[in-house]
């Protein structure tokens, strides 16, 4: 499982040009779901995500978390995440795991996060065409890969 996270003062989220889903100040998180991904990496991200001390304190240091500071999350899956650039000019998304596989888990992690938030999780329709806009914060952009836990 692999998530790229942007500290962000606001992000929107349209399908068909229509608003589906906003946040406020807090985290954008694109998630790739791999293969192979089981509870243990779900159980791993959540804690890691709601857990990410990425806000500044009242020293101005990149000290608190999202829970602590009661921002908001919005999760999207991106299977493109995933992608090899190793071979020729093409990714290959062999990594990525099929939508059967993958929907399922996106949907429990983002209930993993409420879990420990307390509060809904913005989120994307999974295999839509989306378009987000976001305005980083920082920037600060963050690769967490459950595969590598670094």
């Amino acid at each position: 499982m692999r998530i790229v996270v942007q500290r962000v003062t606001g992000a929107e989220l349209r399908i068909d040009g229509e608003l589906f889903s906003s946040i406020g100040r807090g985290l954008m998180a694109l998630v790739g779901i791999e293969c192979g991904d089981t509870e243990e990496e779900l159980q791993w991200m959540a804690d890691k995500l709601a857990g990410l001390r990425v806000f500044d304190d009242a020293q101005g240091v990149m000290n608190l978390s999202v829970q602590e500071t009661g921002s908001d999350i919005m999760a999207v899956s991106q299977f493109t995440l995933l992608a090899s650039t190793r071979k020729g000019r093409r990714p290959s998304y062999i990594r990525a795991a099929a939508p059967a596989e993958s929907a399922p888990l996106y949907e429990r992690f983002c209930l993993m996060l409420e879990e420990r938030l307390s509060r809904t999780v913005a989120r994307g329709r999974f295999g839509a065409d989306m378009q987000i806009s976001l305005t980083n914060d920082g920037p600060v952009t963050i690769v967490i890969d459950s595969r590598m836990r670094e």
